[in-house]
């Protein structure tokens, strides 16, 4: 068993904590909500004071953090400097790419190992144990990363380098939005025509329309009895932090990042996404949402 540090203890990171203790793991819990840290107490991990404490006494840690500012912010001032000589460290939360990449380079200047392993399955998924971990970093972090995130998951699946797990992460995102708004419109439709909404989902659910979005997060309550509708529509990954990864293809690379060879291809298949969008009513994201959208990022 390992001395493990979890840092963030929100929505996902509680269940994932209690599950690394529940594995035996002594899991050092830390977070700034101190009822987040009495319920991981409460599941078997050990409270620190602060950051610098939990990773001190750990040879592993791991973040789920909400936003990419947070995930810097919380690796360069407490991490580097507080952590075991040669800690692996695993960031599993849902961030920007580049600011993937750069914590990592950083990490691994800095003598540690580190990967990138964002999640996919939910809050139910983080309690039961059943996420799916998409990892980035090297052949060796990975292999040293994957008996402890197989703990807290069901398939630990290596993407690639540094950042790949949160590429994956991204087009994942893009693909559940799409899929939970078509699914919710559809239950709408559904009742406008008189459809009785259990009835729709026995046949969709056995049809070309199903999906993920509507076998495990049905929008309406009945069908589905571990979906959010069911526990009246309790909070789990936050709509604009959906809104914000969905973005994140459209924000400007970073000025020291070399131009992409693809420019022209890439502002051909914009724009005209952009105009098949617009035909449809749909908004698609503009500049001024990009910068919007950096402006929250920088201010979370």
């Amino acid at each position: 068993m390992r001395d493990i540090a979890f840092i963030g203890l929100g929505a996902m990171g509680s269940g994932m904590a209690a599950n690394l203790a529940k594995a035996g793991h002594q899991v050092f819990a830390f977070d700034l909500n101190p009822s987040a840290v009495a319920k991981a107490a409460a599941a078997g991990a050990t409270p620190a004071a602060s950051i610098e404490a939990a990773v001190s006494a750990a040879e592993i840690v791991v973040t789920m953090l909400p936003t990419g500012q947070h995930v810097a912010d919380v690796y360069r001032r407490h991490v580097f400097g507080s952590a075991r000589s040669g800690a692996l460290l695993i960031d599993s939360s849902t961030i920007e790419v580049t600011t993937a990449r750069s914590v990592i380079a950083e990490a691994e200047a800095a003598g540690f190992a580190m990967v990138d392993a964002p999640v996919s399955g939910g809050t139910a998924a983080a309690a039961g144990g059943t996420l799916t971990f998409m990892v980035g970093g090297t052949p060796e972090a990975f292999r040293r990363a994957e008996p402890v995130l197989a703990g807290m998951g069901k398939a630990v699946i290596h993407a690639g380098a540094a950042g790949a797990g949160q590429a994956v992460k991204i087009c994942n995102n893009m693909l559940l939005a799409i899929s939970m708004i078509g699914t919710c419109e559809a239950f709408a439709l559904a009742g406008k025509l008189g459809l009785d909404h259990q009835v729709f989902f026995d046949i969709a659910s056995k049809s070309s329309g199903q999906c993920w979005s509507m076998t495990s997060y049905c929008p309406v309550p009945g069908p589905v009895p571990a979906a959010p509708s069911n526990r009246d529509y309790e909070g789990g990954f936050a709509t604009d932090l959906m809104a914000r990864t969905c973005a994140w293809p459209w924000m400007p690379p970073p000025a020291s990042a070399p131009p992409r060879r693809s420019g022209r291809r890439h502002a051909r298949s914009t724009s005209c996404f952009r105009r098949k969008a617009q035909a449809a009513g749909i908004s698609p994201p503009s500049s001024r949402c990009s910068a919007k959208a950096r402006s929250v990022e920088v201010e979370a």
